[in-house]
């Protein structure tokens, strides 16, 4: 199976449909592969043409898969497997389960790790295995924050290595996902107690570098020491940079080694959003108690707080669900449901459309439409355009907090007990075949 390189890269082509087209690499694979939060490009975007537009229990529904315990973990997919974490609603039993494709069948359903005690003050709107997994190579990474990291086999779900060493109460309860880049795999530890970015060997689990944060929080509270952010890498002027949110600061981190190149500073604690690149700044969500969103250009050394922020916005911008860009148009939901359009260039907003509910899946998008799914079981579709246009309110039985997959032309949604392939059955009848077996790379 054709890999993909998982950075952004300052590359760009004139017009939203083919600054799309860039940032996806135009590839058909990509269409059959989601393999970390956020998908292949970790933006939320997909090259589909025929998403479906609406759904139900009992319409368009190809499958539907119930998944024991309580996981908010989003679906990663490789070929003709899907790839989830659970684990049982005291968090003492942790889970990998694997899911074909094709049919919604139970490949591996294996228990990872057992806990004799968890941490406590665990959030009732958090989960024990919230960080989604990662699929490189023949593995899947599945990270539990300080209950365990572990390599599972994608051929028999065996575990190849493991590591259960590594400190961090994160309080209200784990939710980074990790990353690969080249042979690393790269993750956060923000808790009250401990606070880290760290990389491990991903072919052994040894630890490679360990970059203690080096943030001035203002504060004895530890609650407010805790982020939930998941790392980027970026490539701009031939320089690989890890963008790495953390409470009251991000950091840009040399990938290889830690060491910091730049940071930018903000008031706001429990960072959770992961940020975009489009190739010239960072758009970050800065996270509680009120987000703000700031623009960042990525050239600078130091501290950039006063040399380097393009412009930050303080309305609309959701704490929790992470955004997306399409061409200049930068799509942010809030988390009690107002999603705005804001311009990439100056961050003004020039649409909004009130949903309500609450809203902590990220928004994901096609070449055509926008998907966004809320705790109640809501989900909408919206057209992309000069005048965005509610094209559907699709309801199911429960909500989600895991954030939708697009694979070819159906979403894989997973609600609080199961796992749904969304299509048209014209869809699923032509794309179905051509995908590979279970284990075939």
């Amino acid at each position: 199976m054709m890999r993909t390189v998982r950075k952004v890269t300052r590359e760009w082509l004139g017009g939203p449909l083919a600054v799309l087209l860039a940032i996806l690499g135009g590839s058909s694979a990509f269409s059959q592969s989601w393999r970390e939060f956020r998908g292949d490009q970790a933006n939320g975007l997909s090259l589909s043409s025929n998403l479906p537009l609406e759904w139900s229990e009992q319409g368009n529904v190809l499958w539907k898969r119930d998944i024991h315990g309580r996981g908010w973990s989003s679906p990663v997919v490789d070929g003709n497997q899907i790839w989830l974490t659970t684990a049982t609603e005291d968090g003492l039993k942790m889970y990998v389960i694997c899911v074909q494709l094709d049919s919604g069948a139970i490949l591996h359903d294996q228990l990872v790790f057992e806990n004799a005690q968890v941490q406590p003050d665990y959030h009732v709107t958090n989960s024990y295995a919230s960080p989604t997994p990662v699929i490189e190579g023949e593995c899947v990474y599945v990270h539990f924050g300080a209950y365990g990291t572990a390599c599972i086999s994608q051929n028999d779900a065996r575990v190849v290595w493991q590591r259960r060493d590594l400190p961090c109460n994160h309080y209200r309860g784990p939710g980074s996902s990790p990353i690969v880049h080249k042979d690393l795999l790269i993750f956060h530890m923000d808790g009250f107690d401990y606070q880290y970015a760290i990389a491990l060997d991903r072919h052994t689990g040894q630890t490679v570098w360990r970059a203690d944060r080096q943030v001035e929080y203002g504060t004895d509270d530890g609650d407010q020491y805790k982020a939930f952010s998941t790392p980027l890498v970026i490539t701009t002027e031939g320089r690989d940079q890890l963008i790495s949110p953390a409470s009251m600061a991000c950091l840009s981190l040399d990938p290889m080694t830690g060491k910091e190149l730049w940071r930018v500073r903000y008031r706001e604690h429990s960072t959770t959003v992961r940020p975009l690149f489009d190739g010239q700044r960072l758009y970050l969500s800065t996270g509680f108690s009120k987000a703000k969103m700031l623009a960042v250009r990525v050239d600078g050394t130091g501290d950039v707080t006063d040399t380097h922020l393009d412009w930050q916005q303080h309305k609309g911008v959701g704490s929790k669900p992470s955004p997306v860009l399409v061409g200049d148009d930068l799509w942010v939901i809030t988390d009690d449901g107002i999603l705005s359009r804001f311009n990439r260039h100056t961050g003004q907003s020039d649409w909004q459309h009130r949903l309500g509910g609450k809203f902590s899946a990220s928004l994901v998008a096609s070449q055509a439409h926008l998907v966004a799914v809320d705790h109640d079981g809501l989900g909408y579709v919206f057209s992309i355009g000069t005048q965005p246009q509610l094209v559907s309110e699709n309801r199911l039985p429960e909500g989600c907090n895991a954030s939708p997959a697009i694979v070819g032309d159906s979403l894989i949604l997973r609600t609080n007990s199961a796992l749904y392939r969304i299509g048209t059955n014209e869809a699923f009848e032509n794309k179905s075949p051509d995908l590979p077996s279970a284990g075939l790379r």
